[in-house]
């Protein structure tokens, strides 16, 4: 039996690229466009708001209690926004390859409906982030420390579980970034882009810093299940974290990551005490070092 699912992950993956791959640069490069564009006037005008958020979209979105569709174009303007500072890398197999990891990883989740986006942003910095609606990028500083495919499974699956269990957009809430009343804000909209230009950014800020650490711990954990789910080696992201815990608290690779999430150290404790022997029984995965897709530069 558990040949045949092997069997079947395998015959899922080679097909998946052309077929399911994504272009996050494609899909995004309106939003980023148009806000590099209200950056570039914020000096001398009013500031632009994305095309999408303003008057010509006539229906104003529920930021208190958004819909799923509400959810993917909060996040898409949001990761828009991150793009901005720092693009997808230029390499089409590269972001086709991560694509398609990481939707068969969060094909394994309960939101698998959603039209998920990965990519792989130009930065030396150890990182990675999630926003609403099922966006995750890596950056290509953190791709260099993967060895092999279930440890990048590992790393696109804790980003995955940030979605899936809305901490993002749970925190946009709580700090009142959404929850100020669908009414005023609809009538606010087409008055002034400049206050759901300010909303996006801070939406940003929040998906790349803002997360309590049970936030993570459970983030951990669930990506723990949904590599295992997808048949890669379970330990994927435990191996990331030693990896990521080796580097010197005072490299400016890793500044962010240490300053905004738990120490790696810390997070594998938590994920030893909540794993146990639970995986004990569970037959070893799939690394896939040979399929692995190796950076160009």
């Amino acid at each position: 039996m558990m040949r045949k699912i092997y069997l079947i992950f395998v015959v899922f993956l080679m097909a998946a690229p052309q077929a399911a791959a994504i272009d996050l640069g494609e899909t995004l490069k309106d939003v980023v466009k148009s806000g590099m564009e209200g950056r570039a006037a914020s000096g001398n005008q009013e500031t632009t708001a994305p095309q999408s958020m303003t008057g010509e979209n006539k229906t104003a979105l529920n930021w208190k209690s958004p819909s799923v569709e509400e959810e993917i174009q909060i996040g898409r303007q949001i990761t828009g926004n991150l793009l901005g500072a720092a693009p997808l890398v230029r390499d089409d197999a590269l972001q086709r390859y991560v694509n398609q990891v990481g939707r068969w990883v969060a094909n394994q989740s309960e939101r698998a409906d959603l039209p998920w986006h990965f990519g792989v942003i130009d930065s030396e910095d150890i990182n990675a982030f999630a926003a609403p609606g099922g966006y995750v990028v890596i950056t290509k500083g953190l791709y260099r420390k993967l060895q092999n495919e279930a440890q990048l499974a590992g790393v696109l699956a804790h980003e995955v579980a940030h979605v899936v269990r809305s901490h993002h957009l749970k925190i946009l809430q709580q700090s009142q970034l959404l929850d100020l009343g669908a009414g005023w804000l609809g009538k606010k909209v087409g008055q002034n882009h400049e206050i759901i230009g300010k909303l996006i950014g801070r939406g940003a800020e929040v998906c790349a810093r803002s997360l309590d650490k049970s936030a993570e711990f459970e983030a951990d954990r669930m990506g723990v299940v949904l590599t295992a789910r997808a048949g890669y080696e379970p330990y994927g992201l435990p191996e990331v974290l030693q990896t990521i815990g080796q580097t010197a608290k005072d490299d400016g690779s890793v500044a962010l990551l240490f300053k905004t999430h738990p120490h790696p150290d810390d997070r594998l404790r938590e994920l030893d005490e909540a794993i146990g022997e639970r995986l004990d029984s569970v037959k070893a995965g799939k690394t896939l070092e040979k399929r692995f897709y190796k950076l160009k530069n």
